[in-house]
């Protein structure tokens, strides 16, 4: 194991304002496999496969298609809960498509989660309405996480919105840290993506990272080169290490800032099909697994080399 698998979930209360995040999250540094790849197998399968290639634990997707769909939490997060800790493994994080504390899945989905012990999950992607100014946009946004928030501490899991590519909320990071200066860390924050910040910020990135460092407590990995294709440039997702991510420059911004978060490792160049969570692939299963448990000993080395592993 890379790190510690402590007990006792859930962040330690900081104060917004500070300027590092000074202690330990749980299963800090941790690495979990982002399940949506894993569609194709079951959850004891799963479970094992995930064991054997090296990883901490599993970053299970509680969302429409998912391992784990809305309808059936209360009966099968508990079952995949138990047969991944069967196999030695945690969940350090659940994926969700939760952004609204009234939706009717919300309250079901954190409070099994919580009643596991899972300490955090992943909120679903919030979009703009164009037809509205950003500010306009920013007050809805804050209202609806700050219930979430609420909801949150309710149930003693944290929430984390993750920055992603393109024209969605949280995309240029400037915008999501606006909201969480002023809500509580301890229940709702940012699950950190450095891929997608450096798409979006080639060499700004350290800055948004910077006004997020208070707030992280989940992260994603995953690398990337710019690939021009029909005369146009896209980012196209590599094996790590084949890519252009800076991982040097970003574990030791994270020592130096004192984030010590469960990483969540996500495989989106091709696979079969698995890339995009299909449940059934094209690609041998064995090629698939092994380039996933590449990808860890890569992973795992860029932490060593760093000094944070």
């Amino acid at each position: 194991m890379l790190a510690s698998t402590k007990k006792g979930f859930g962040a330690a209360a900081q104060d917004p304002n500070a300027t590092t995040y000074a202690s330990p999250g749980p299963g800090a540094f941790s690495i979990s496999i982002f399940s949506k790849t894993l569609h194709w197998m079951n959850y004891q399968e799963m479970a094992d496969a995930v064991a054997e290639m090296g990883f901490d634990g599993i970053d299970l997707t509680v969302r429409p298609e998912g391992h784990v769909v809305p309808e059936r939490v209360a009966d099968d997060l508990p079952r995949a809960f138990e047969a991944i800790k069967k196999a030695g493994l945690n969940i350090y994080m659940i994926t969700t498509a939760i952004n609204r504390a009234d939706d009717p899945f919300t309250q079901p989905i954190l409070k099994t989660a919580g009643s596991l012990g899972i300490p955090f999950y992943r909120m679903g992607w919030i979009a703009y309405d164009e037809k509205k100014s950003i500010e306009d946009n920013l007050k809805i946004f804050k209202d609806e996480m700050t219930k979430l928030a609420a909801l949150n501490k309710t149930y003693g899991i944290h929430g984390g919105y993750q920055n992603h590519s393109g024209m969605s909320f949280g995309s240029p990071v400037w915008d999501l840290w606006t909201i969480l200066k002023e809500l509580d860390p301890q229940w709702i924050g940012s699950q950190y993506d450095v891929l997608h910040a450096t798409v979006e910020g080639a060499n700004s990135w350290p800055l948004g990272l910077r006004s997020l460092k208070s707030y992280i407590r989940t992260v994603d990995i995953k690398d990337f080169y710019w690939t021009k294709k029909d005369n146009q440039w896209r980012a196209q997702v590599v094996p790590l290490g084949e890519g252009m991510i800076d991982f040097g420059r970003f574990f030791r911004l994270l020592k130096d800032y004192n984030i010590s978060a469960p990483l969540s490792m996500h495989f989106e160049y091709p696979l079969g099909g698995a890339e995009h969570g299909a449940k059934n692939i094209t690609m041998n299963k064995e090629e698939v697994l092994n380039a996933m448990k590449q990808d860890v000993i890569t992973l795992k080395r860029l932490l060593r080399e760093s000094g944070v592993g």
